[in-house]
């Protein structure tokens, strides 16, 4: 890991690896840069690079909660390829990573060389957004990593034939396991982010999504989701009728990028982009 300092002072790490054109990955809204370990091996003949937004992994936890934000964490995105000397960058973005490109799209255009979005969309399904806030900033319940991968595949609706190993493996990048038990690799006070920000004014995506217009742009669909619907895919399909697609089989939200129908599309992105 590498750490660069954000203008307000916080430490993020990132991952840097590769040669080529540059290709920034960010994760999840409790996620961090080892969510796209399964995808990297394939990302070849690119530079990736993979940031732990602030608040997750081994970033710093602002003591400001408010600061859990998208127009904050994209300044963040922006910092950072400041700091790497970097003008321009192709995103793969997953759930809310998926969310800051959009915003990155609109305001700062020139900086993106091509998207290629996770399950994620201008429309968050209200099922997706409750099934989120039953668990984000909560402790888990599970005591050891062995008892979580016997339970997790069964909490996780949606998915199928995942092999065991995967959800072994899935346990050790979303929390740490301790003497008292497994604890979060975010910040908890996340959750006060978002119950914070859900009083406010409701942002309309779709035009954030149409920014992406002369963009390469590709995006990979859990079959199974509950955040991102079908009726918002097709309306994607149909303002962008360029975007490469596909429906990852057998998974929710979100889907690991290593299914072979996400490294078809990941390989037609990344010929686009270069």
């Amino acid at each position: 890991m590498k750490h660069f300092k954000t203008s307000d002072g916080l430490t993020l790490a990132y991952r840097d690896e590769g040669q080529g054109t540059p290709v920034l990955c960010l994760a999840g809204l409790t996620r961090n840069s080892t969510d796209f370990n399964y995808m990297a091996p394939y990302a070849t003949g690119v530079r990736l690079i993979r940031l732990d937004i602030r608040g997750r992994g081994q970033s710093d936890f602002d003591p400001d909660f408010n600061n859990y934000n998208v127009v904050r964490e994209a300044q963040d995105v922006l910092e950072l390829l400041d700091y790497l000397g970097l003008a321009q960058v192709a995103i793969i973005g997953t759930s809310r990573g998926g969310i800051i490109s959009m915003g990155l799209a609109a305001n700062h255009h020139d900086r993106l060389l091509g998207v290629m979005l996770n399950d994620i969309g201008p429309v968050l399904e209200a099922d997706g957004i409750d099934s989120i806030m039953d668990f984000v900033g909560l402790q888990p319940a599970f005591k050891t990593y062995a008892e979580a991968a016997e339970k997790l595949p069964l909490l996780s609706i949606g998915f199928h034939n995942i092999p065991a190993e995967r959800w072994q493996s899935e346990v050790r990048t979303r929390w740490i396991e301790k003497p008292d038990g497994l604890h979060l690799r975010y910040d908890a006070k996340l959750r006060d982010a978002l119950l914070a920000q859900s009083h406010g004014d409701t942002v309309d995506l779709w035009g954030f999504f149409d920014a992406y217009a002369d963009l390469p742009l590709a995006l990979v669909h859990g079959e199974n989701s509950t955040l991102l619907s079908r009726e918002t895919v097709n309306e994607m399909r149909r303002r962008n009728p360029r975007m490469i697609y596909t429906e990852a089989k057998d998974r929710s939200h979100i889907p690991f990028l290593d299914e072979p129908e996400s490294l078809h599309v990941l390989d037609q992105f990344l010929k686009e982009i270069r």
